[in-house]
């Protein structure tokens, strides 16, 4: 089993990042102080950092006919975890960049995947595999 990665991303509102991922996307809040707040964010580290101003935004990149907004980051989740993730997004009318999709249908890799931003501009992708083997299917 891979070990946890650590990212630490700027939010431009430390309130609006806990409601958006400690209650819309349910990641469990960890140690955190009046400039950042850590995340299990399945199962991974998430660090979100207070930050006076955000970065530039993300530019776009064309995949399977779709524009991907770069830089982004997420997680490859089972295919009944990211079901249920893109039905409570759904019924959270989140603005998605990519609406949920089943990308590259009847290729290596086909995966379901979705893209929609965070409340500080940070680009997400949540993404799952009918079989995990495609993950790096060539």
């Amino acid at each position: 089993m891979p070990q946890p990665f650590h990212l630490a991303i700027p939010v431009d509102d430390l309130l609006a990042a806990e409601e958006f991922y400690g209650g819309l996307l349910g990641c469990d809040k960890g140690r955190s102080s009046d400039h950042w707040v850590d995340w299990d964010f399945f199962g991974h580290q998430l660090v979100t950092h207070l930050v006076k101003a955000m970065p530039s935004l993300p530019e776009f990149n064309l995949v399977d006919n779709h524009q991907v907004p770069v830089p982004h980051f997420g997680v490859v989740l089972t295919m009944e975890q990211w079901r249920a993730l893109a039905t409570r997004l759904e019924a959270a009318h989140i603005d998605f960049v990519i609406k949920p999709y089943i990308r590259f249908k009847g290729q290596p890799g086909e995966q379901a995947t979705m893209f929609f931003i965070d409340p500080a501009g940070n680009a997400l992708e949540f993404k799952a595999f009918a079989s995990i083997e495609q993950l790096f299917a060539i």
